[in-house]
């Protein structure tokens, strides 16, 4: 049993009592971190498998990304869009270069992101394909993850979600994940978008056939559709290529990023696009006090260049591999299946995945269950072949305390 130190149990209690239970976290109370390790109130360390989500794959505290912000914060740190700052326009250069686009729209959280891609594609839809006002449709996919906002919890099918939260914002069609038959048979005059994750991660680490956002891709085309990813977790490196849709050799008319855009310290976030579908957003349509500001264009432009110099995508692509490998050669009839890529895996079981996320705290890893009985494995993309190793042999371990005595 993993046993809580006085410490970190008064913590809990403090934020029990004074916080909203919005979230039900792992009783890891994290003091410090550093690369793929969390060190916990009492001094225990644990190999981080959550990564907040992908926000850290540069590892966590990152030296250059921590001097770029430090440099910064002692310069300027907010202007506000009212006027501009020296630090934006070689953000939005770097971004665009790197992403392949021609403009992008900085905000900060990943959902904001969504937001943005939301509005500019009923944008589009009526200014450019002649849909009549307000009939605007998305098409989006089951057990779906765009956030929690109102409009994001609209295009859900997560009954959780939504629950007592409604009226919610109408336009969406959600249709089932990986069936490219059901999105053309969904796909009508009013439709101005497809909102697509290359790979679902708080779906279940959902993989889609082989081809499948190809053909999204080629639907689009065909009936005058944007295609918008939202990568935001499955970006900058997390699969093992720079952006997921590279894996399938597409480009999407909109580009969702977030999470390791901050580098773990500062919420970035971002909308690409080309220029002319960019250009329909106008001043005063969309905005964001802290959409740009300085300290948060030096921290993502030091996360940009550490995933890009170090050549992090490379790096999850072969630490994926092996990891996945040694997953699928487990001999547990707890393991239904193991699937992912690069470092977002995920292990479904045949038990609740709370019980093995519990047997691998109590050995020094921190990972967390979601769709009920899915482990999510994804650590910083900085981990080492040693640091594997690590992990591998708590996980069988805690694997093997929960099978069934003989």
């Amino acid at each position: 049993m993993y046993l809580l130190s006085e410490n970190a149990r008064e913590l809990i209690a403090q934020e029990e009592r004074f916080g909203a239970r919005n979230y039900a976290p792992l009783d890891l109370v994290v003091e410090r971190a550093h690369g793929v390790w969390l060190w916990d109130v009492s001094g225990k360390r644990y190999l981080d498998c959550v990564s907040a989500y992908s926000a850290v794959n540069q590892g966590h505290c990152h030296p250059r990304i921590q001097a770029a912000l430090v440099d910064q914060a002692a310069k300027v740190t907010l202007t506000s869009r009212a006027m501009r700052n020296d630090r934006l326009p070689a953000f939005l250069a770097e971004l665009t270069r790197v992403a392949g686009y021609e403009k992008a729209l900085p905000t900060n959280t990943g959902v904001e992101a969504v937001e943005t891609a939301i509005k500019l594609a009923r944008r589009w839809g009526y200014v450019t394909k002649g849909i009549p006002a307000d009939r605007a449709e998305i098409i989006v996919f089951s057990n779906n993850f765009h956030g929690r906002t109102l409009a994001a919890i609209s295009a859900s099918s997560t009954a959780q979600y939504r629950a007592h939260f409604g009226p919610f914002v109408p336009g969406f069609r959600v249709v089932p994940f990986g069936d490219a038959a059901a999105v053309e048979n969904a796909i009508t005059p009013h439709t101005c978008a497809v909102l697509v994750e290359p790979i679902q991660g708080e779906g279940g680490v959902n993989v889609p056939p082989d081809g499948y956002l190809r053909r999204l891709w080629a639907l689009c085309r065909e009936h005058d559709v944007l295609l918008v990813a939202d990568e935001i977790q499955t970006g900058l490196g997390r699969t093992g290529d720079l952006f997921a849709c590279d894996y399938d050799g597409i480009k999407p008319d909109v580009l969702l990023l977030g999470k390791a855009l901050g580098g773990g310290y500062y919420p970035v976030s971002a909308t690409l696009a080309a220029g002319p579908l960019m250009d329909l957003l106008q001043p005063g349509d969309h905005g964001s006090t802290f959409g740009g500001n300085p300290l948060a264009c030096a921290v993502a432009l030091a996360a940009l260049d550490v995933v890009i110099s170090e050549d992090l995508p490379a790096r999850a692509r072969t630490a994926g591999a092996a990891i996945l490998r040694q997953l699928r050669a487990a001999p547990s009839p707890l393991i239904r299946e193991v699937r992912g890529r690069g470092l977002l895996i995920g292990i479904e079981l045949t038990v609740p995945a709370t019980q093995l996320s519990a047997a691998l705290l109590e050995r020094g890893v921190a990972a967390k269950d979601t769709q009920e009985r899915v482990l999510r494995l994804a650590p910083p993309l900085t981990i080492d072949d040693a640091e594997i190793a690590y992990l591998l042999e708590r996980f069988h371990g805690a694997l093997a305390s929960l099978a069934p005595q003989p």
